[in-house]
């Protein structure tokens, strides 16, 4: 068994423009530190623009939501458009979005299938802002939240968990899940902080878990709130399938938060969360990278949560 990697050269066509901190070198980071070789056995896939990726998109955002996004990449096409003060879409963002979404998708199909252990998604825009109606936060479309009833409608997967490690709270992939009980959220994030969501008391039918963590904690509060809320809750879940939402932006060099998370808090945080997936869904973890602004913090990163994964599938 085999960890996958997909990822796309559209992901660089993406431009949010001058100084904007989602921008294609977070790619190219990423790129030059998996191309050591201790990622050669690594299976590398282009993400892929399939013919259903809209129909998939509608699993978790309306067709209103759809038609609007497609209408602005269409004026995009000639001059970038701001959707809000963070959030641009550019000539190339199109295609970059829809291969994303993607990317979940073909994830979910090489674990359920088991032709892979498990998969990590290299891709920009990134997704858990966006929320059912609206995109916001650099987020077009919910690419984890998408992934999971992705897996669901087309595999068959009962109970689908997302596990949110970004700096920011995934308040679009919670308020996708909200009222279902068979899907589960469950973030760490700095509060308060953007977008102002994700207290303690959030919890939706029962099937949100929400951690948030002040400016300035570390990794040891990291963990006590890993092991104390997140674990428990999505061990008693019992997810048939675990998604991650990997955003590396808690780390202590990263310049949009306030967090002091390091790498090792990072391999710490996969390895507990493949140990769960290996007692509950076979193994089966789709990660989908988030956000991540210092590239060296950011490739240093993506590059022991990747190895951890590669660990997990042997």
């Amino acid at each position: 068994m085999s960890t996958l990697l997909l990822t796309h050269s559209s992901f660089l066509a993406h431009d949010t423009g001058p100084g904007h901190p989602e921008r294609p070198d977070r790619i190219r980071a990423i790129d030059k530190v998996l191309s050591h070789e201790l990622f050669d056995s690594l299976v590398r896939e282009e993400a892929p623009l399939r013919d259903d990726v809209e129909e998939q998109i509608l699993l978790a955002h309306p067709e209103g939501h759809l038609a609007g996004m497609r209408g602005l990449a269409e004026a995009a096409l000639k001059t970038p458009r701001h959707i809000d003060g963070d959030t641009v879409i550019s000539a190339g963002t199109w295609e970059a979005a829809l291969r994303s979404v993607g990317a979940g998708l073909a994830a979910v199909d090489a674990v359920m299938t088991g032709r892979m252990a498990n998969a990590f998604c290299e891709v920009r825009p990134p997704g858990h802002h966006a929320e059912a109606n609206r995109a916001m936060g650099f987020c077009l479309f919910s690419n984890a939240a998408i992934a999971g009833l992705y897996a669901r409608q087309k595999h068959g997967a009962e109970r689908i968990a997302v596990v949110d490690f970004d700096v920011h709270h995934g308040n679009g992939t919670q308020n996708i899940f909200w009222s279902e009980r068979d899907l589960f959220y469950g973030s760490t994030h700095e509060m308060p902080l953007f977008p102002g969501t994700g207290a303690v008391r959030e919890t939706g039918v029962g099937n949100i878990t929400n951690a948030p963590l002040r400016a300035g904690d570390g990794g040891e509060r990291f963990r006590e709130a890993f092991e104390s809320r997140i674990l428990p809750a999505l061990h008693n879940f019992g997810p048939d399938i675990l998604i991650i939402s990997a955003g590396f932006d808690a780390h202590e060099n990263d310049p949009l938060a306030n967090l002091r998370l390091v790498e090792a808090d990072y391999l710490w945080a996969t390895e507990k969360l493949a140990d769960l997936a290996r007692r509950h869904s076979n193994g089966r973890i789709v990660s989908m990278l988030e956000g991540g602004y210092d590239l060296t913090s950011l490739a240093r990163s993506v590059a022991v949560h990747v190895r951890a994964l590669m660990d997990a599938g042997t």
